[in-house]
């Protein structure tokens, strides 16, 4: 088993032995034995061809489709992401995590690996899907990535989508504010937001936007 700590906040150590999933291109060192292979398929364990392939397709389609690798031995593993700040999340037992394809660093075996539709959307361009991380073991643990400290919310509250990074229990509304004063001059993506509405849950956002939507100027 694997325990995953944070070093000087930009760097995740992965320090134990047996095997854990991350993002192909996240080792930047080790000390120890480790070799990684790509992830062809599904990272689920106990899971027929079947359903591998058909999470594949969903994956692919949905733009969710993370290049991951499985990385096996003992010793001490570093991973990071364009120095960007790094976090480990724990989840309870059975308990899901919404994540952003590109905010997972990696995560532990005993995760269970999909992808699950979030809502509909019109005047943003962000994707309506997202990677979903399930409980499924002793150890589940989530590590993910952001452009600065990460802010850590209690919900009910509202967020702008290409801020958000992940969140736990039940998927945000869409809510749209798009009228003339809000939409000259500013992308699409800046009058739509997510809004979480069932108590208690987290959210946790980046103090950054990604970018999105169509700009619309006069000259």
């Amino acid at each position: 088993m694997f325990d995953f700590r944070i070093q000087q906040e930009l760097t995740c150590v992965a320090e134990g032995e047996g095997h854990f999933f991350a993002r192909v291109g996240a080792m930047i060192a080790y000390k120890g034995n480790f070799k990684s292979e790509k992830v062809l398929l599904d990272t689920n364990q106990n899971q027929s061809v079947l359903k591998s392939v058909m999470n594949l397709a969903a994956r692919k389609l949905t733009g969710e489709n993370i290049p991951l690798m499985k990385v096996s031995g003992s010793g001490v593993y570093y991973m990071a992401n364009h120095a960007q700040h790094v976090s480990v999340i724990t989840l309870e037992p059975g308990q899901s995590v919404g994540v952003e394809g590109e905010n997972l660093l990696a995560y532990t075996q005993d995760c269970k690996y999909g992808v699950r539709f979030i809502g509909v959307g019109v005047a943003s361009q962000k994707g309506l899907f997202t990677s979903k991380l399930t409980a499924n073991g002793k150890n589940p643990k989530v590590i993910i990535t952001s452009d600065g400290n990460p802010i850590v919310l209690e919900t009910p509250c509202v967020v702008d989508p290409d801020a958000v990074i992940c969140w736990t229990g039940p998927d945000p509304n869409f809510k749209a504010d798009v009228n003339w004063k809000t939409f000259i001059g500013q992308t699409s993506g800046e009058s739509y937001f997510m809004e979480f509405n069932h108590p208690g849950e987290v959210v946790i956002v980046q103090p950054s936007e990604r970018a999105s939507g169509v700009h619309i100027g006069i000259d």
